[in-house]
C-alpha cells in the first residue's frame, strides 16, 4: 500500500512539472521564449552549432598525433616450396633440392606512431572549421529571428480570428433582433416583405461568414501549435488581445533606426560565405605545395610450427623502424592551374553576391520601414472609419423602424459596417507582423 501511494504520488509530481513546463496560457512573449526552445527549426539549428563544434575538433585532431595498432597471424596450410642447386648440401651437381624456408606459423604485432610535420591543407582546414562554426552560429540567428517572426504572425492569426468571431457573433444577435421586429411590422402590414429579405440575406452571409471564421481558427491554433513545436492539437490559451498588442507594437522611434546594412544576419551570412570562398582559394593553393610527414613504429614477431604464442616459451623478436615522407608536387598537367582559377572565380561571384546582398539589405529595410508606417496610418484611419460606419449604421436604422428609410439603405450602412470593422481588425495584425517583419531585417536581437 506504502509503495503504491508513492507511485501515485510521483505521477502527481510528474504532472504537475510538466504541466508547468508546457503552460497553456500564454502572452506573445512567452511564446515567443518557448518557441525558441522549442521550435524544431530552432533545435535543429542549435544542434547544428554543436555539429560544428565537433568538426572543428576533429579538423584539428586530424594534425596531433596518431597512433594505430595492429596484429597479424598467419599460418600457411601448405607452405611454399623453393629449389636450390642440391651441391649446396654436397648432392649431385645439376640437380636441385626441395626446401622449405620459415615456419609454417607466425605472428607480429605492431604499433605505429603518425605526424603531420607540415601540410598546408591542413592549415587551411583548421580555418575552415572556425568559419564553418561561425556560419552555424550566423544560421542559428537567422533561425531564431525567422522563428520569432512566425510566432507573432501565428499568435496574431489566432487573435484575429477570435476577435473576428466575437464581432459576427454580436452582428448576429444585432441582425436577429432587426429581423424579429422586422418580421412583427410586415405581418402587421406595416412593412414590406422585401425588408424582411433583405436582412435575411445579411444574415446569412454573416454566418456564413462566421463558419469560416470558426473553421480557420482551428487552423490558425494548429498553425501556432506547429510553430511553438507542440503537437498540432495541443489547447492553448491566449492571454494578450489584439488591440493591446497593436498599441504596444506602435513604436515610431525604430523608423529612426540605422540602416547599416553590415550589421544584419543577412550581410553577416553573405560575408561567411565570402570567407568560405578565400579559403578553398588558399586551399587549392596549397596543394602545390610539398607536404612532409614523419612516422616511428615498433613491435615484436614471433615464429612456430605449432601455435604457442600464448606461451611463456615463445620466442619474440622485436624491431622498431623510424621515417620522413616528403611529398613534392611537380607536375599535374594544369589540373591545379584550373582548379586554382576556378575557386577564383568563385570567390569573385561571392564577392559580388556580397554587394548585391548589402544593397537588398537596404532596399529590404527602406521597404519594411515604410510598410510599418503606412500600416501605422492606416490603423489610425480605419478606426476613423469604423466609427463613422458605425455612425451611419445607427442611423439608417433608426431611419429604417421609423419607416423614413429603406431596407436596401440599412443592408449598405451594415454591409459598410462589417467591412469597416473586418479592415480594424486587419490594420492591427497589419501593425503587428509590419513591426516583426522591420525588426528581423533590422536583426533586431531575440531579447528585444
Amino acid at each position: 500500500m506504502k509503495k503504491t501511494l508513492i507511485i501515485v504520488v510521483g505521477f502527481i509530481i510528474f504532472q504537475m512539472g510538466y504541466s508547468q513546463e508546457l503552460s497553456q496560457n500564454l502572452s506573445l512573449q512567452e511564446a515567443i521564449d518557448f518557441a525558441l526552445e522549442n521550435n524544431r527549426s530552432a533545435i535543429n539549428a542549435a544542434r547544428d552549432i554543436d555539429a560544428a563544434k565537433q568538426q572543428k575538433k576533429e579538423t584539428t585532431a586530424t594534425g596531433l598525433p596518431q597512433i594505430s595498432a595492429s596484429i597479424d597471424y598467419q599460418n600457411f596450410l601448405k607452405q611454399q616450396i623453393s629449389v636450390i642447386p642440391a651441391e649446396f648440401f654436397g648432392g649431385t651437381p645439376g640437380t636441385y633440392e626441395e626446401v622449405v624456408f620459415g615456419t609454417k606459423q607466425s605472428m607480429t604485432a605492431f604499433a605505429t606512431l603518425n605526424q603531420k610535420i607540415f601540410d598546408g591543407s591542413y592549415l587551411v582546414g583548421l580555418q575552415s572549421a572556425k568559419v564553418f562554426l561561425e556560419i552555424s552560429k550566423n544560421a542559428k540567428i537567422k533561425t531564431d529571428l525567422e522563428v520569432r517572426k512566425a510566432v507573432i504572425e501565428a499568435y496574431g492569426n489566432v487573435l484575429l480570428a477570435e476577435e473576428s468571431i466575437q464581432i459576427l457573433e454580436r452582428n448576429i444577435e444585432v441582425l436577429d433582433k432587426n429581423l424579429f421586429e422586422t418580421e412583427k411590422i410586415y405581418q402587421n402590414g406595416l412593412g414590406e416583405e422585401e425588408s424582411v429579405e433583405q436582412l435575411q440575406i445579411t444574415l446569412s452571409g454573416v454566418k456564413s461568414n462566421l463558419n469560416n471564421v470558426e473553421r480557420l481558427k482551428t487552423l490558425a491554433y494548429q498553425m501556432l501549435n506547429i510553430t511553438l513545436g507542440l503537437d498540432i492539437y495541443n489547447d492553448l490559451v491566449l492571454t494578450d488581445n489584439l488591440e493591446t498588442l497593436t498599441n504596444e507594437n506602435i513604436s515610431l522611434s525604430i523608423l529612426e533606426a540605422d540602416n547599416n546594412p553590415e550589421a544584419t544576419i543577412d550581410y553577416l551570412i553573405a560575408e561567411n560565405d565570402k570567407t568560405s570562398k578565400e579559403l578553398l582559394l588558399k586551399l587549392e593553393k596549397s596543394k602545390a605545395l610539398p607536404t612532409l610527414n614523419a612516422f616511428i613504429n615498433g613491435g615484436y614477431s614471433g615464429f612456430g610450427d605449432d601455435f604457442n604464442f600464448t606461451k611463456k616459451s615463445q620466442d619474440w623478436f622485436g624491431s622498431s623502424l623510424f621515417g620522413v615522407s616528403l611529398d613534392i608536387p611537380i607536375f599535374s598537367s594544369g589540373m591545379r592551374n584550373a582548379s586554382t582559377q576556378r575557386a577564383k572565380i568563385n570567390l569573385e561571384k561571392a564577392e559580388t553576391e556580397l554587394t548585391e546582398t548589402e544593397q537588398r539589405i537596404k532596399l529590404q529595410i527602406a521597404s519594411a520601414k515604410s510598410d510599418y508606417q503606412f500600416a501605422i496610418e492606416d490603423y489610425e484611419n480605419k478606426k476613423q472609419n469604423l466609427n463613422l460606419a458605425e455612425r451611419i449604421e445607427t442611423k439608417n436604422q433608426t431611419k429604417f423602424f421609423e419607416g423614413i428609410g429603406s431596407s436596401f439603405e440599412l443592408r449598405q450602412a451594415q454591409t459598410q459596417l462589417y467591412t469597416a470593422q473586418q479592415e480594424l481588425l486587419q490594420a492591427m495584425l497589419d501593425v503587428i507582423n509590419t513591426k516583426a517583419t522591420l525588426e528581423t531585417a533590422l536583426n533586431t536581437t531575440i531579447l528585444n
